[in-house]
């Protein structure tokens, strides 16, 4: 099995759902998918440093749904709900539709995978040491609860004249294995050396039932304690 097939993308349907719930007929469908497309990079765009690691968008006959997924949910709702107010004004004039914005707060900040290289990406336009960025978030990771974490950078590292990669791992990340909740994250550092990507992988344990087990003890979760047998006959 490679190691080049996206995790999310390698369960869909299995154990991870969709991002955008609707059904169009064939005429439409181009357009509909171009309109989530463009709502998603402009909430995205508007709200860089809001910690929105998924847009969920649902749609009905005459109405919009869209579910922002994000760490920092007052930023977003603003005093007495006037940045909600404002931003759905928007995206009406945007895509001329009727729209309804629902705020979901991201529970564990630490153990999303987004969230985690999104943070990765802002230490290093800062300045910040590459191993030392990836070693602070691989510890934030780890003292969440997570069963394993990997992170990979790609790009003119420390001001080097050539491109390189740099990868580290720490705990388990079985990416072939469907029934392991793998979040997988990537963000971009425009630096002014150059371009650095950021990859992130993590492992919040087994799915249950088709449920992430996530704060579950490893061992607990893999392996089922077989009944006694009794001796009275």
């Amino acid at each position: 099995m490679g190691q080049k097939v996206r995790p999310t993308g390698f369960r869909l349907g299995i154990t991870e759902t969709w991002k955008s719930k609707w059904y169009a007929a064939k005429k439409e469908f181009s357009t509909l998918l171009g309109e989530d497309l463009r709502l998603r990079k402009y909430i995205l765009n508007k709200y860089q440093y809001s910690g929105i690691p998924r847009i969920e968008i649902e749609r009905t006959r005459d109405q919009v749904i869209v579910h922002l997924h994000t760490a920092r949910p007052g930023i977003i709702i603003g005093r007495k709900g006037q940045e909600v107010d404002k931003l759905k004004a928007e995206l009406e004039e945007f895509t001329g539709r009727r729209m309804d914005l629902k705020i979901v707060e991201v529970a564990q900040p630490a153990r999303n995978a987004i969230l985690i290289a999104e943070e990765i990406a802002q230490q290093l336009l800062k300045r910040t040491s590459f191993r030392r960025a990836i070693k602070k978030s691989m510890d934030t990771v780890m003292e969440s609860g997570a069963f394993g974490v990997k992170v990979q950078l790609s790009g003119r590292l420390g001001g080097a004249e050539m491109s390189r990669t740099e990868k580290a791992i720490r705990g388990s990340i079985p990416l072939s294995t469907i029934l392991r909740n793998i979040d997988y994250g990537f963000a971009v550092a425009k630096t002014a050396q150059g371009t650095i990507g950021c990859k992130v992988w993590i492992d919040n344990g087994p799915f249950v039932d088709g449920v992430s087990t996530h704060g579950v003890n490893a061992e607990a979760s893999q392996t089922p304690q077989k009944p006694k047998r009794s001796h009275k006959r």
